[in-house]
């Protein structure tokens, strides 16, 4: 049903193939233009926004584990008054609950 398509990158100029398979995944999640810029362009106009997503880098605070007492990183200050737990043992916390 859907045949390889030669298109012309907005940003380099080159030509690039919109696959087949490319245009059956864009139907299916119900895209209606096509890509305008090639997979080398895309990628590097991803880099300059920071990776996948735009959000930055949340920052993480060293804490011990009240339950296993190994360092770990939280997204969060860890305050005096609450228990701070590593991801394996605040897992093991919420599956008993």
């Amino acid at each position: 049903m859907y045949k390889d398509e030669t298109l012309n990158c907005a940003d380099c100029s080159q030509p690039f193939t919109f696959s087949a398979s490319q245009q059956e995944f864009f139907a299916e999640k119900g895209y209606t233009n096509k890509p305008t810029r090639c997979q080398d362009c895309r990628d590097a106009r991803k880099a300059q926004r920071g990776g996948s997503s735009a959000r930055p880098q949340r920052e993480m605070f060293a804490a011990v584990c009240a339950a296993c007492h190994k360092p770990t990183e939280v997204p969060f200050k860890p305050r005096n008054d609450k228990p701070v737990y590593c991801r394996d043992c605040f897992s093991t916390r919420q599956s008993t609950r």
